[in-house]
This record gives structure tokens, C-alpha cells and sequence, in this order.
């Protein structure tokens, strides 16, 4: 998959600067985890949603990542209406590294815990998100998630199989595409349909297409498919399509 290593190999870091990289990365951890641990955890009240927000912290997509950290504010202010949310981050990047956040009900918070985070070269661990996603909704209810990535280097039967055992637990993927690729297309939608998701593909040039999007999301998240209905723009009314096949 030419077009994959491309794209990994832009953002790999040259040789000479890996120790360094290393350090960077490891400090990143550092922060991340600091800042996660002096969140209290949230206990859901009645008539919040719950939504994992997920994304793919590999190489090149550190653009996206900051993207995502301005977004994140009006997923919070979309699902205000409908009885509030909490969220949670998860990520992937790096040698093996994925990790979470605490579901947190805030903006301010969450986007604290995001800005610790930069993208780091790696391979996709989309698996250990759909796992991780499962013992959520085992442990916490959770019904709704959000995936954002460009790229896929794993095993789409095994993929597919994995998101068969999240729909049993009634959880929702909504599936984001940076780019192209026609494999990774047909893997993301694929997930997106076993879970009764949507898929949608994003430009990463319009920032206001993505903003719809994951807002509508967390309308959803919220309040269901009666807030999705209501919101009257664009996003929500792409994802209400989407849903219906």
C-alpha cells in the first residue's frame, strides 16, 4: 500500500533527530497521564450522553489532531441542548502506545488533556480501539463513538469480526476519512455498517465540513436520533443519510 507508507514515511522524524523524538514522546506520555490522573472521574448523571472521541495520532496527522482540539468545544456546545455529554479521548500512535482519557464534561478540560498529546510516527492500532471501546461499554453504558483517521495496516476481516462484538453491546461507530484510499474506505465503512453507524469522508481543507460533522455526532450522543433531526445543518443531515442504510 503504497500511498499509506507514503504518508508514514513523511512523518517519520529523519535519523538524526529520533532521540530526540523519543524524549518529546515520552514527555507527551508524561503530561498526558499527569493530567489525567487529577481528573476526577465523572459520574454519568441522568439524561447525559456519553461519547468516546477517537483518533489516529500517527505521523502526518498532526494537523487533523489540532483540528480536533478546536472542534472538540462545539461537540460540547451541540449536545448542551439535549441533557449534555461527557467524552472521552483515545488515541493511537508511536510503538504500541494507545491510551485514553477519563470521560470529562467540559471543554476546557478535555481540550487540557488533547493539547498534551502530539502525533508520533506508528502503525494503526485501530483493534485496540474497538476493544477498549467494548470494556467501556461493558463498564460505563457507552452507546456512541467517534473514529478519525486516514489510514489502515491491519487485518480487515479481523476488524470487522472485532466491531461485530461491539455492535452486540449497542454501540454506535461513526467513522471518519481523511483521504482516499480505497481499501481504507471499504474497511471504514464496513465498520461503520456492522455497528449501524455512518461513514463519511472529510476533507481536511474545510474545517467547518468536519466541525458539522462531529457536532452532529454528539447531538446524537445527547440525545439520539430526535437531536440529530433537529440540528439543521449539513452534518446532520449527511449523518441522518447514513445512518438510514
Amino acid at each position: 500500500m503504497a500511498g499509506t507508507d507514503d504518508r508514514k514515511a513523511r512523518g517519520a522524524p529523519a535519523p538524526q533527530a529520533k532521540g530526540a523524538d523519543m524524549m518529546s514522546a515520552a514527555d507527551d506520555v508524561a503530561r498526558f497521564l499527569a493530567a489525567a490522573r487529577a481528573v476526577p472521574p465523572v459520574r454519568p448523571a441522568d439524561g447525559r450522553g456519553r461519547l468516546a472521541f477517537a483518533l489516529d495520532a500517527t505521523g502526518s496527522r498532526q494537523p487533523t489532531w489540532t483540528l480536533a482540539c478546536d472542534i472538540q468545544a462545539d461537540m460540547f456546545a451541540a449536545a448542551a441542548a439535549h441533557g449534555g455529554l461527557d467524552m472521552q479521548i483515545v488515541y493511537y500512535r508511536g510503538a504500541g502506545e494507545c491510551r485514553a482519557s477519563p470521560f470529562v464534561g467540559d471543554a476546557a478540560t478535555l481540550g487540557g488533556l488533547m493539547r498534551r498529546i502530539s502525533c508520533v510516527p506508528g502503525l494503526t492500532q485501530i483493534r485496540r480501539i474497538i476493544d477498549h471501546l467494548g470494556r467501556e461499554a461493558a463498564r460505563s453504558g457507552l452507546k456512541a463513538a467517534v473514529f478519525v483517521g486516514d489510514a489502515l495496516e491491519e487485518d480487515e476481516g479481523a476488524l470487522a469480526e472485532a466491531a461485530g462484538q461491539l455492535a452486540l453491546h449497542g454501540v454506535r461507530l461513526f467513522v471518519f476519512q481523511e483521504g482516499h484510499d480505497a481499501r481504507v474506505e471499504r474497511a471504514f465503512r464496513a465498520l461503520a455498517a456492522v455497528t449501524g453507524g455512518a461513514y463519511c469522508r472529510f476533507d481536511p481543507s474545510a474545517a467547518a465540513q468536519l466541525r458539522q460533522l462531529l457536532a452532529a455526532v454528539a447531538a446524537y450522543a445527547a440525545g439520539g436520533r430526535t437531536a440529530l433531526a433537529a440540528r439543521q445543518d449539513a452534518g446532520a443531515r449527511l449523518l441522518l443519510s447514513a445512518l438510514r442504510t
